[in-house]
């Protein structure tokens, strides 16, 4: 534990955040810029990637408010915890090493895909899981504030967007997503949410795979989308991590807000096939809004192919993923 507080306050030291939490320029621009409706229905269409189901695009959903991300870009991040090498690649290597590798990827799918711009992220475990009950019983770890000001800071150095990311354990989101609000009041940060570790059955986390029923994303959603008239936001990324049927209930309840733009990502991992099958089943067939794919630099590699899939492979599912996250 010394060795890891010791590292910590290096990090905090060699990165320490702007007093005034200096916005990218970019971020200023995309709050301002109006939407294309011609363009957005266009390439809705094409993420559909000619899907034949009748399920893609999502009919009925709301039109993108000034500032929305998504679909005119696609966000490719790092996830991972600072307290972890094991959770993520964002917390495996040092600060500047890491952001070079993720500049890298973003260049490798700019590449794969020329038509969208691709904008970089860091996706950061705030709320981690723990085996251990806690002071409390809740069965996770708040990080410290500092700790998510050092991220942010990290972020904006090389104008990416920020994820909080929130396993509740035997919390809720109720409890936990208000703690984070003087963050999420940042235009440039956003929030995802890991069913995986909700454990309502009142389950070990890790023992068991958790889950979230649409009421728990419903109070989430409303709350960032009342954030967004608040403070006069651009609309906010929302993320749900899945990998079974379970760890969503009752999706078709889900509520969409324009304030609030809802991903639903892939987060299995695995050989080729067997994430290509997770993606349909999971994903494709329980349609939301928009779609996103996790990629493991280690677990991707142990069984079947060897290898993680390609952007190439990617760019191929139906519908085409606008979140790519990379562990």
């Amino acid at each position: 534990m010394k060795n890891i507080l010791f590292a910590l306050a290096l990090l905090l030291c060699c990165y320490q955040p702007a007093k005034a939490f200096d916005l990218p320029k970019f971020t200023d621009t995309l709050v301002r810029k109006p939407i294309d409706t011609v363009r957005y229905d266009s390439l809705m269409r094409k993420l559909a990637n000619g899907d034949k189901t009748g399920k893609w695009p999502v009919k009925n959903t709301p039109r993108p408010l000034p500032g929305a991300l998504l679909p005119f870009n696609r966000i490719v991040a790092y996830y991972g915890n600072m307290y972890s090498k094991n959770m993520g690649v964002l917390g495996q290597y040092p600060p500047k090493i890491m952001l070079a590798k993720l500049q890298a990827e973003v260049k490798v799918w700019e590449k794969a895909d020329t038509t969208t711009p691709v904008i970089p992220a860091l996706h950061y475990i705030c709320v981690t899981a723990q085996a251990e009950a806690g002071s409390k019983g809740l069965h996770n770890l708040r990080m410290p504030f500092k700790q998510i000001d050092s991220v942010i800071h990290m972020a904006r150095s090389i104008h990416a967007i920020i994820f909080l990311d929130v396993q509740d354990g035997f919390s809720t989101v109720q409890t936990e997503i208000p703690r984070l609000e003087k963050y999420l009041q940042m235009p440039d940060v956003h929030l995802g949410i890991d069913p995986e570790f909700s454990m309502k059955e009142g389950s070990v986390p890790g023992k068991r795979i958790g889950t979230l029923d649409a009421e728990d994303i419903n109070f989430v959603s409303k709350y960032l989308a009342d954030l967004v008239k608040k403070y006069n936001l651009p609309p906010k990324i929302f993320i749900i991590h899945r990998f079974t049927e379970r760890m969503v209930t009752n999706y078709q309840k889900i509520k969409l807000y324009p304030e609030v733009q809802f991903v639903m990502d892939m987060d299995g991992w695995g050989g080729v096939k067997l994430k290509q099958d997770t993606y349909h089943y999971a994903v494709h067939n329980e349609p939301v809004q928009f779609t996103g794919f996790k990629l493991f630099y280690k677990n991707d590699i142990k069984k079947d192919t060897k290898r993680m899939m390609t952007p190439k492979e990617i760019l191929a599912l139906k519908p085409i993923p606008v979140y790519i996250q990379y562990q």
